[in-house]
């Protein structure tokens, strides 16, 4: 398996790019099962980069059932440092149209089943921080990127993350409107806690499909709406992402806390942790076990 500096999580327009050469695919065992699907690898823009289609090929995997843990650690597991999330989304702001794209600096969790929302437990303990859950560094890059990519994007914003797969009701849409929300999609949570478990930096670039269901003027969302306006996107998040792998060519160091996220935050004492546990997590906790 290859080392590969940035990760990718997003649909298959992405993994089909046809600036990609040189792909490869590689089936990723986990302690947490395997991910979504095969990860692609490919070169773009000089840079081996790391595909995972979030809902799987052919999109099968619920909001509530994709396997994020064994995402992000398989991508662990290959060296990603970066982690670029294209997601779609519904704004729940008038100035946030469709075919806009945000690039989000807050995160809301309102999903409700158990969606596997750490790596600790099994005798291990870690209060990881994520009052920034995005990382500033990385979200920087990837709004420059899509600025170049001559999209419409907007800067910072509240993103939340609902159960799904329903779609919100109106009583549902005016509520985030009115707690000061600004855009909602079903997956970003727990995707991004995970990450930075995982000390990698992780950024969203939030493709805007409809007005979820708030708007008096607009049509309630729909499957086959979201599924058109992303296609018509697709050239810009190519574009988008490929700048952002290019730009991300000279960030040889890492200079944000992502890096060392869980340097305070495992609080169990080291005798007390199941030697089984800390070899389960060892991609994620190595570093402060391994002498």
């Amino acid at each position: 398996m290859e080392k590969v500096r940035i990760g990718v999580i997003g649909g298959s327009g992405l993994y089909a790019m046809a600036e990609l050469s040189d792909v490869k695919e590689y089936e990723i065992s986990t302690p947490f099962g395997p991910p979504s699907d095969a990860v692609v690898v490919g070169t773009l823009r000089g840079e081996r980069v790391a595909f995972i289609p979030r809902h799987g090929k052919g999109h099968v995997h619920i909001p509530t059932l994709i396997p994020y843990r064994s995402n992000i650690l398989a991508l662990k597991m290959m060296g990603v440092e970066y982690v670029i999330s294209v997601s779609a989304c519904g704004s729940l702001r008038e100035d946030i149209a469709p075919g806009h794209i945000v690039i989000p600096d807050q995160l809301f969790d309102h999903t409700k089943d158990d969606r596997n929302r750490t790596f600790f437990g099994d005798g291990l303990t870690a209060h990881v921080s994520v009052a920034e859950p995005f990382c500033p560094d990385l979200s920087e890059v990837v709004y420059q990127a899509c600025v170049e990519a001559g999209a419409t994007v907007h800067k910072g914003g509240a993103f939340v993350t609902v159960e799904g797969p329903r779609f919100s009701t109106k009583a549902e849409s005016n509520f985030f409107r009115q707690i000061g929300l600004d855009i909602i999609g079903m997956t970003t949570s727990p995707e991004a806690f995970l990450a930075r478990e995982a000390e990698m930096c992780y950024a969203v670039i939030a493709h805007v499909t409809d007005y979820d269901v708030w708007h008096e003027t607009e049509e309630p969302v729909t499957a086959e709406a979201v599924i058109r306006t992303l296609n018509a996107n697709i050239e810009v998040a190519q574009k988008a992402v490929a700048l952002t792998v290019e730009k991300l060519r000279d960030h040889h160091e890492r200079t944000c806390g992502c890096k060392d996220a869980l340097a305070t935050a495992i609080i169990t004492r080291r005798d007390a942790i199941p030697p089984a546990t800390i070899n389960k997590l060892r991609p994620i906790v190595g570093r402060y076990f391994d002498d």
